[in-house]
């Protein structure tokens, strides 16, 4: 397997684990646990942030703004696959281009598109880590999304979804 074909892999998978852990808040009755539903907003919003940075455009949201649960789903729509296009679009020429921004604090940097992609995969499963903590401590269960998990679903060796 290639680094490309790992980074196509990972792409699919944010967009598969993200899905989970929505369908996951669709089943909790009442309220979202405060933190769990601020850090997957963040995930999402830190990705909306990213494609507009790499696309050169305005991000529509803010890095720390909370979404409501239908505002959650609209943006992982808007998002996720959003990510795994960039990518699959992408030739060596992109992947290596060098993208600059400012970061959220006012600071300057410059970063390569495939490294701006496996970071916002990334920050994204370190957030979904995050919720799965914070919906247990609520009492709820958490849902599975280890990329292992994705991997042996999508070869068959595991048709629980």
């Amino acid at each position: 397997m290639t680094t490309n074909d790992v980074l196509k892999n990972l792409t699919q998978y944010n967009v598969w684990a993200n899905w989970r852990v929505l369908k996951s808040f669709d089943r909790i009755q009442g309220d979202l646990p405060d933190y769990a539903q601020l850090m997957f907003s963040h995930a999402l919003n830190a990705q909306a942030i990213w494609i507009a940075r790499i696309t050169g455009t305005k991000s529509p949201v803010t890095v720390l703004q909370r979404h409501t649960l239908p505002e959650l789903h609209q943006l992982h729509e808007q998002t996720s696959a959003k990510l795994a296009e960039l990518y699959a679009n992408a030739d060596e020429a992109e992947l290596n281009r060098t993208i600059e921004y400012t970061n959220t604090q006012g600071k300057a940097y410059s970063t390569k598109v495939q490294d701006i992609l496996t970071h916002a995969i990334n920050h994204a499963t370190y957030h979904r880590g995050q919720v799965a903590r914070e919906l247990r401590l609520a009492g709820h269960e958490p849902i599975n999304s280890d990329y292992v998990t994705y991997v042996r679903i999508v070869y068959g060796q595991d048709l629980e979804i």
